[in-house]
């Protein structure tokens, strides 16, 4: 038996027990943890590679999210019955742990780094994602992996006007925030939040009550890591040395100082790519070839370096934006709509060089997306999809299905316009809405929240208020620092923090943050929501400019929904046995039906001749027919003893007895009715359940030839009657 080294420690959370241990599991990792709260556990690793990749600029951290379904009790569907690529939520999950780790490494550390979470336990109420956090946290701080940690995360809702720490999934239902936080102890490092119109006072106090319950979870870390002493590894950090960053900037400081202050991004690039480029070719010719080769990145990273101190000293010391624009100043805005001739809906958002194109379809329920993870199976009747292709951002490149970066913007706009969606009941339809990016110089997720705001209106989808978004930004050098409203690309890329928030003209619906420092005060986070409140009503009056409300009559080409009820007990004869009757619907109407269990029936077409049939033919299936009202039919069987008539379109059958053919009596029915004719019954009844017609009465039937009456003769009488009754007994026997 295994003599394990097991390290354990638990505490109170949220009225529910957390523990974490080490020493059991995975212990090949640099550092491993395994966490349970309440019956849902993970497991967290973090390993590392024993050298620095060569050559690489950046950071090589990869965070995966691994949810296994035996952990909800569940078997992967497909035809392997295996877990195969990730969920959009395992990818979301993986994305938000990656976040607020990544800037706690330190500057220039290239050694590949692993973090893996893998979801061993759900219990339906406690989200894994948060666990996800805190466990890459102290699988990071017990490894010899260089972490400037512990953080620790936990998600937040306000349920009933009360803030809820680590709601279960029955009080997220109700609640009106989902906020997932992450910070040290002493400051906030990330934020992704969903509201239904929370104010920025209501979501400040849910953030620091949140970090007030992070410090205890921080505080547990530093307990469990104590007794765990683990050298950290010795490496060699990628920083440009010192001898060639002061000789650049002495020769070049002027010229990148210029190129730095042109406006166009474009402009700026080929300013940016003329100095590189002198750079490069003056130290071909003072350098060796092999010293060339050497100290080549060095003096690519050297400009880098020296253009980015240049444009922070800018905007931190003398308030000038690359672009001029004022520290508050709103880039152009052009606001679009019906830029495209059949679909549904679209609208074009163009803020600065940030141009999204949003395009609304609309379908039927057979259109809604199934969701299939962890949690138990549901449908989205509203969804989002963002695409980024490369000539967005003047590149050339492959066209590849989406990464994680398009997921989680996606995600993002996703969220943000879901509060003002209308129900199903309200609209009946399936809503995709599809942003593309045609140009990106910052922000396009915010872009895209204000295209897909505009495409609906303009599509005639009833959300119950426009939604806008912005993005602001923090440059931040010791205590001195200025926060920035709508940032393009390079301030994006250069600055401290990227702080999204959309929302309506009364309140948050989504906020994203994530920061490159360790952390942001209270005092900064303050006044980057009210710059961005300021911001987002001044965008929403341009989107009401451009449409005040959303139409009342959707797009010719869109799908025509039309609802009516019927009684769940008439379902089944509506589907019919196989699906066979609806079925038969959808193909003499053309239009498209969906049945739900409460007797709900939505059928959509186009054409609304095609719903007005399919309608009547439902009606028809679940009515019965009214004593003496006259149908039209069609007739499908000839007998000696009368004729068989589909009616009430041709979901109803009945006999029209000889005797109730006409109003004289006649010797035969053969040969004045043809399969197929169309004929005028009158419902006269029910005979033990079977359908009783009569075309006495009755205009727009075929008349019978004079030799096919009767001639008056009593003798015949009661033998004809016997005949027919006896024919109409055999055909019951044969229907048996």
């Amino acid at each position: 038996m295994h003599n394990f080294n097991i390290t354990k420690k638990t505490i109170e959370i949220a009225g529910k027990t957390l523990t974490m241990e080490t020493g059991r599991m995975a212990k090949q990792a640099n550092g491993s943890v395994f966490i349970t709260y309440g019956e849902t556990s993970v497991l967290v690793t973090a390993t590392a590679s024993k050298e620095a990749r060569e050559g690489t600029d950046f950071f090589p951290l990869t965070v995966d999210y691994i949810e296994k379904m035996y952990a909800s009790g569940k078997i992967p569907g497909g035809f392997f019955k295996r877990e195969a690529r990730p969920t959009t939520n395992a990818t979301l999950n993986a994305r938000l742990i990656d976040r607020p780790i990544r800037p706690l490494f330190p500057k220039g550390f290239r050694n590949a780094v692993h973090v893996v979470i893998t979801v061993l336990s759900y219990d339906g109420e406690n989200d894994p994602g948060a666990l996800g956090i805190l466990g890459a946290s102290a699988a990071l701080s017990i490894s010899d992996i260089p972490f400037h940690g512990p953080i620790a995360s936990v998600k937040v809702g306000i349920v009933n006007d009360e803030i809820v720490i680590n709601p279960t999934t029955e009080q997220m239902e109700a609640s009106v925030l989902d906020l997932d936080v992450a910070a040290t102890a002493s400051s906030v490092v990330m934020i992704e939040a969903g509201a239904k119109e929370v104010s920025e006072e209501k979501m400040m106090d849910a953030i620091y009550t949140g970090h007030e319950t992070i410090k205890k979870l921080v505080d547990f870390q530093k307990e469990f890591i104590q007794g765990i002493e683990v050298a950290k590894m010795d490496v060699v950090l990628d920083v440009v040395p010192a001898e060639i960053l002061e000789k650049i900037e002495a020769k070049y400081g002027n010229d990148i100082k210029n190129a730095a202050n042109v406006s166009g991004k474009l402009e700026r690039y080929e300013a940016v790519d003329k100095i590189k480029t002198d750079i490069l070719e003056n130290a071909k010719k003072e350098l060796s070839e092999d010293e060339f080769t050497l100290n080549e990145r060095w003096y690519k990273n050297a400009f880098e370096e020296i253009f980015t101190k240049f444009i922070r000293s800018a905007i931190l010391h003398n308030n000038h934006r690359v672009d001029g624009r004022g520290m508050d100043d709103i880039r152009a805005i052009t606001c679009e709509i019906d830029v495209l001739p059949r679909v549904h809906g679209s609208a074009l958002f163009t803020r600065g060089e940030t141009q999204s194109l949003g395009v609304i379809t609309l379908g039927t329920g057979r259109d809604e997306q199934i969701i299939d993870g962890l949690k138990e199976e549901y449908k989205k009747s509203y969804y989002l999809h963002y695409n980024f292709p490369p000539f967005s951002v003047g590149e050339a490149g492959f066209m590849r299905g989406p990464g994680r970066r398009e997921l989680g913007h996606g995600a993002l706009a996703e969220r943000a316009l879901l509060p003002v969606m209308p129900t199903t009941e309200q609209f009946p339809y399936t809503v995709r809405v599809v942003s593309e990016i045609l140009e990106s110089n910052g922000s396009s997720s915010m872009a895209t929240v204000c295209s897909g705001t505009l495409a609906m209106m303009a599509g005639g989808v009833p959300i119950s208020k426009p939604v806008a978004g912005i993005a602001n930004g923090l440059i931040m050098e010791g205590d001195d620092y200025c926060v920035l409203t709508d940032i393009m690309g390079l301030e994006d890329h250069l600055g401290d923090m990227d702080f999204k928030v959309t929302g309506t003209f009364d309140g948050i619906t989504a906020m994203q943050m994530d920061i490159k420092i360790e952390g942001i005060t209270k005092d900064i986070m303050g006044i980057a929501l009210a710059k961005a409140n300021v911001a987002r009503t001044y965008i929403l009056n341009k989107i009401v400019d451009a449409i005040e409300k959303p139409r009342e009559e959707l797009a010719e080409s869109a799908p025509k929904i039309d609802s009516m009820k019927i009684n769940p007990d008439k379902i089944g004869a509506v589907i019919g046995s196989g699906g066979k009757m609806i079925k038969h619907i959808i193909e003499v109407s053309g239009a498209d039906l969906e049945i739900n269990d409460d007797g709900t029936v939505r059928i959509a077409s186009a054409d609304n001749e095609a719903i007005a049939l399919a309608k009547k033919i439902v009606t028809d299936i679940v009515s019965d027919p009214e004593m003496n009202a006259i149908y039209e039919g069609t007739v499908t069987r000839i007998e000696v003893y009368g004729v068989f008539v589909k009616f009430m379109s041709d979901t109803k059958e009945g006999l029209v007895h000889i005797s109730q053919v006409h109003q004289k009596r006649i010797d035969k029915v053969d040969g004045m009715f043809k399969l197929g004719d169309k004929v005028n019954v009158k419902f006269i009844g029910l005979d033990r359940g079977k359908v009783k017609l009569t075309m006495k009465d009755v205009d727009g039937n075929p008349e019978p030839s004079p030799e096919n009456i009767q001639k008056y003769d009593p003798n015949r009488s009661k033998p004809e009657e016997k005949k027919s009754r006896d024919w109409n007994r055999n055909d019951r026997n044969r229907r048996r």
